[in-house]
């Protein structure tokens, strides 16, 4: 027999990540997941952890809701469990303008599907219970766009994006959450690009019912730790009545570990599933930043440092379409129109990781998740501003940086 392979040792280089997430985990957060100790998931400081967690994650997301924990994994786990509660047969409307809206869209007709419209297409089912509201790229879902459906349909559930990276939009959450009350209807709300980047309280929102973030964004925690959750009392008697198809990501079984039992915090939760040591302690510590720093003080820093490098890429020639605080999504000048997957591709082949859109039209993304001072926006404008020029456009790098100077001089000056 021939010998095993054993391939070399893995090497990842530091890049920068410039794209709309997983985003720059804090030095912070990876110094505790690296020196947390060898211990079991039931061990008496893992388990405090979580239990502090939960109260910090509270906090962050402006809640008194007791079922608020991490869901093991990346934003899907946490999307996954809030969909959870939707189950085949059940009336649902969902608003997308992008990419992740759209998936969303396709995650509730998955579980809204009878076994027979399942059957008819697996992988793409049309449940009759499910009106899929598409609002064209680069546009917001507004609260008009809301009323409209919700008045017409009047379904159980409506779900929503409220930041939508795949095109850089943010959605009107008031008025989504004003025709939910108003209509009877349970909001679910995917807050995978918000949390932790906009300053937003979730109980300000009493028409939804369902939150879920990601740990890689606003959080800026390594991608797979937890994903923040976050349901209301209504959300969780309408799970007890009715049950959901999944023990993994079941949110009730899910929020008995985090010691959370019979709507009630207890000391010791009991066990679902084998949680991690070094996840616990990072994830911990990117709560104990986030509360630091505070969300409204982060909030603005983000708004901050997004109106300089929209400055920048608008003076170099693109149009920006967006209107997110942590992601610039843009066309190029017309020179170079067509040419924005080769751009990206050259930019990522530097280690400078920016992203296209990726459904149609392709546009250029440009992240600064956890990119908050001077010297990382310049240096993307400046990475930016190269990669365009290799390709033939016509930058006037001295005035672009003129311009990110002035941005930085005047908010020193009004300190």
């Amino acid at each position: 027999m021939a010998d095993p392979t054993v391939f070399p040792p893995l090497e990842i280089p530091q890049t920068i990540a410039a794209g709309p997430g997983p985003g720059n985990t804090d030095p912070r957060v990876l110094q505790r997941f690296a020196s947390a100790g060898v211990a079991d998931h039931m061990q008496a400081d893992v388990l405090r952890g979580m239990i502090e967690c939960k109260k910090m994650l509270r906090q962050v997301m402006g809640t008194a809701n007791v079922h608020t924990f991490g869901v093991a994994g990346t934003g899907w786990s946490g999307l996954d469990a809030m969909f959870n509660a939707v189950l085949p047969g059940d009336k649902v409307v969902v608003f997308a303008n992008g990419t992740f809206s759209g998936i969303d869209g396709l995650t509730v007709r998955m579980k809204a599907a009878t076994a027979e419209e399942l059957t008819a297409n697996p992988m793409d089912p049309q449940p009759a219970s499910v009106t899929v509201v598409t609002v064209p790229h680069g546009q917001s879902v507004t609260a008009e766009i809301v009323e409209d459906a919700l008045a017409r349909h009047k379904p159980k559930w409506a779900a929503m994006a409220h930041w939508e990276t795949g095109s850089g939009r943010i959605n009107d959450l008031r008025g989504f959450s004003d025709a939910c009350e108003r209509y009877d209807v349970m909001g679910l709300v995917d807050a995978v690009s918000s949390l932790g980047v906009e300053d937003f309280s979730i109980d300000d929102y009493p028409g939804v019912h369902g939150w879920a973030s990601c740990p890689q964004k606003g959080i800026c925690c390594l991608p797979l730790t937890y994903a923040p959750v976050s349901f209301t009392d209504r959300y969780i008697q309408n799970l007890r009545a009715t049950g959901c198809r999944s023990f993994v990501h079941h949110p009730i079984l899910e929020a008995r570990h985090w010691g959370i039992i019979d709507g009630k915090d207890v000391e010791k939760g009991t066990y679902h599933r084998t949680h991690s040591a070094y996840a616990v302690a990072a994830f911990h510590e990117a709560l104990r930043i986030t509360l630091q720093q505070t969300v409204a003080a982060r909030a603005s820093s983000y708004a901050f440092h997004e109106a300089a490098l929209r400055d920048a890429v608008t003076a170099m020639g693109c149009t920006v379409t967006s209107n997110m605080t942590s992601l610039v999504v843009l066309n190029l000048p017309k020179s170079l129109a067509g040419r924005e997957a080769e751009l990206v591709q050259n930019c990522r082949a530097q280690g400078f990781g920016i992203w296209p859109t990726l459904s149609e039209p392709v546009q250029v993304r440009i992240g600064i998740l956890n990119l908050l001072n001077q010297p990382a926006i310049t240096d993307i404008v400046t990475r930016f501003g190269a990669a365009m020029a290799a390709m033939g456009a016509e930058v006037d790098m001295g005035a672009v940086n003129g311009r990110l100077e002035n941005h930085y001089a005047a908010a020193v000056a009004a300190a």
